[in-house]
């Protein structure tokens, strides 16, 4: 039976279902939101104007956005049952664990939890998308033993995020570096934490048991996880003299190395040229120029050697590591800004929904039984019923 199936391993190639949140578009190589090249978007839009376009569909108008920043605004502060809750994890659990469980709390918290009309679940994404920014901070802080800082209510999304998490104004070529990333990570079309959420919510399950399905999905090192490991690369590695000999040794370990290769692009990812201009003036802001040599060294020699290009999580993981954020913050940070897509794709699911339930082949043994096992009544009944049917 199984040699007649074709096993499309990791569903590679299979289309399940229409979407009209984004798309990479062959003849461009561009990744649309919306119909928006995501490039255009980082380049001229506030994180909070593509949260409304991925969420509504349309840019907002500048009352929209102003109405849209006010809400988010109001939603910036933790309350003390999640406090609790991050508190009384331990320090050595990792950061995705510690967002998994805030959101875990904050869902079993609302009243509004099992409402899943429209309306209600882009009122949790907004919830959601103004508590996140805290909840990284408050983690990052109190694992280097210091106070919490409240938001403010004068700044915007990006420059409030470095101000909770570092205690003080960010310079602007900061802020929009960071801007550049959320937009960046905002959405990516069916990946692996964005079908894990259209997943759980096709069976009919709650905004948010979606949303923690989907950080999970998101911590592993094959998806959000790599832009860690690309910094835990450059950590071993050293210098960009050592990029040789490092590189010979993991290629002959047969190591993956992660930041590079993507599942859909495969000339490269479309969104890292806009990730490394937004390095680049990093790198200028902080004169970190021995790690861009360590950064141009590795990516020359790896696409020469392999011919495998770098995906978004090359870039920014060095770019949230020169801003000041601790290597086990990058993936919740990831979070941050895929929490707009994740929901705008649990909202889409539930507009049109069908229960996501693939077949699967079976390799296993053949039909066998237990000696001496005589069935009843009932099972003789059924086994019957099953060989007519198939007559």
């Amino acid at each position: 039976m199984t040699d007649t199936i074709e096993i499309k391993k990791g569903l590679a190639g299979v289309t399940v279902d229409y979407t009209a949140v984004s798309k990479v578009n062959p003849d461009s190589n561009s990744l649309l939101y919306r119909g928006y090249p995501v490039h255009e978007l980082a380049a001229t839009q506030p994180f909070e104007a593509v949260a409304y376009l991925l969420w509504h569909g349309e840019l907002p108008t500048d009352a929209e956005l102003e109405a849209f920043r006010t809400r988010e605004r109001s939603h910036r502060a933790l309350d003390a049952n999640v406090k609790q809750a991050i508190d009384l994890l331990p320090l050595e659990a990792h950061p995705m664990d510690v967002v998994r469980t805030a959101v875990s709390v904050i869902g079993a918290c609302d009243p509004t939890t099992y409402d899943n009309s429209p309306e209600s679940d882009l009122a949790k994404a907004e919830r959601l998308f103004g508590k996140l920014p805290a909840i990284v901070a408050y983690d990052q802080r109190r694992r280097r033993g210091e106070e919490p800082i409240a938001s403010r209510d004068d700044l915007d999304y990006s420059h409030n995020f470095l101000w909770v998490t570092f205690g003080q104004e960010p310079d602007a070529t900061v802020a929009a570096a960071f801007n550049v990333s959320m937009i960046m990570y905002a959405e990516h079309s069916f990946n692996a934490s964005t079908f894990t959420a259209r997943v759980i919510t096709s069976t009919m399950a709650d905004l948010y048991s979606a949303v923690v399905g989907a950080i999970g999905a998101l911590k592993g090192a094959l998806h959000g996880g790599a832009n860690e490991a690309v910094m835990h690369i450059f950590d071993e590695i050293g210098s960009a003299d050592n990029v040789g000999p490092w590189l010979d040794e993991a290629l002959a370990e047969k190591r993956k190395i992660m930041g590079f290769g993507h599942r859909v692009y495969k000339k490269g990812d479309s969104r890292v040229p806009t990730m490394k201009a937004a390095l680049d003036t990093l790198v200028e802001h902080y004169d970190a120029h021995d790690l861009a040599a360590l950064y141009d060294a590795l990516e020359t020699e790896f696409v020469g050697r392999k011919g495998i290009y770098p995906n978004l999580d090359y870039p920014s993981g060095p770019a949230y590591h020169l801003m000041g954020f601790d290597t086990l913050t990058f993936t919740p940070l990831f979070v941050a800004a895929r929490i707009v897509g994740w929901t705008a794709h649990i909202v889409e699911q539930t507009a049109s929904n069908a229960l996501i339930r693939p077949l699967s082949a079976y390799n296993g043994p053949d039909e066998r039984h237990i000696d001496g096992y005589v069935p009843d009544a009932a099972q003789r009944d059924a086994a019957e019923r099953a060989e007519e049917a198939a007559v």
